[in-house]
Order: structure tokens, then sequence, then C-alpha cells
């Protein structure tokens, strides 16, 4: 949960950086709340494997081990977005709006924008104790009006965002790309509270 992060106008945030590719975002100033939606569409895993390809491989590595695990494994997978990834990326993208007045949370409708977070890669990492590699994501931003989705006003891409815990007790993967959200989070956050001071 620890990011050596500083903010600086080029938009990078230590490992992780920020290209903004339409707007900004000083028009959310005065917004008390913001709705927030997730995509996964499209989203590659590891070295460009599409994640429809990265799951059959997963799930039929776990159900070699053990018959009926590739189905815990794909249920873990999923599941871990709405459990752990959704919730990390709100909790620490509201600590940093709280300077501003401004609240974040899913299924928000009665926002009048929707930041809408596209994952367009994940990097799972390992831990396998005597080496590891972080996990890190990229992602999309784009914020729109939550009644006309096709408007987008704001649209950033969000490279290496890094997700690795400290102390390296980050064995599961789950834990790993949590960290990611947390510091997408923090970053858009930041960059928001910044922008509508």
């Amino acid at each position: 949960m620890l990011m050596a992060a500083i903010l600086i106008s080029s938009g990078i945030v230590s490992a992780q950086k920020v290209k903004v590719t339409k707007g900004d975002l000083k028009f959310l100033k005065g917004q008390t709340q913001l709705n927030v939606e997730y995509v996964y569409d499209g989203m590659t895993v590891g070295r460009k494997q599409t994640e429809a390809d990265y799951i059959k491989e997963k799930t039929e590595d776990a159900d070699k081990k053990e018959k009926g695990k590739g189905q815990v494994w794909l249920d873990g997978w999923k599941g871990a977005r709405e459990k752990r990834y959704q919730p990390h990326f709100e909790e620490l993208m509201n600590k940093q709006l709280e300077k501003a007045g401004i609240t974040t949370k899913s299924g928000n409708s009665g926002a009048k924008y929707t930041v809408i977070l596209t994952t367009t890669k994940t990097e799972p990492g390992y831990n396998i104790g005597i080496s590891k590699m972080p996990a890190y994501c990229d992602f999309r931003v784009e914020v729109v009006e939550t009644a006309n989705k096709s408007g987008i006003i704001y649209s950033a891409n969000a490279f290496n965002a890094p997700g690795s815990q400290f102390g390296g007790y980050d064995f599961d993967v789950g834990s790993r790309v949590a960290e990611s959200y947390e510091k997408m989070g923090k970053t858009l956050g930041g960059l928001i509270a910044k922008a509508v001071k």
C-alpha cells in the first residue's frame, strides 16, 4: 500500500506514466460525486496473450493437477475484480479525493460524470520466494457524462501501474494485481484533486 509517488506536470508517477489524450480534468470542479465503471474487454495478459488464451492455459494446467481446480482458478481470476481490484481502486481514489470533497463509487448513477476505467493489459507477475516479478497493469481512463456515455470529455492512457507488496508477501496473484489498482486509484484521485483546486 506504499507508493513512492510525486505528481509532476508531465504526468509521471513513480514508474507509472499517464499520457493525456484528450481534455483536462478542470471541468470536475464543483462536483461532489463521481460514478465509476470498469471494463476488461480486449485486455491482454502477460506478453500480448489474449485473456481467453490465458484463461484456457491456466484452467487446463490446473485441471491436469487436480480435476475441478481449473474452475476454482477461473472463479478466483474473475471474482477478484469485484472483490479486490475495484474496491482497492475506489478506496485509494477516494482518499485522494477527500481533499476536493468528491466521492467516487461504482453504480452511482446519480452522479453527473462517470469515470470509465478500462484495463488494457495485466501482467500478473510471480513470487516463488527465491525469485519474483511484480505485477503491473495498463489502463485507459475516460470521463463521460453519465447520461451520454458516447461523449468522451477526458481520456488518458496509464502505463505500468506497479503491483508488489512491501515485504514481499505477495505470493497470490490477486494481491499483486490489487496493488496495481490501488496505484491507479491513488494516481487518478491525485490528478483530479489537483485539477479542481
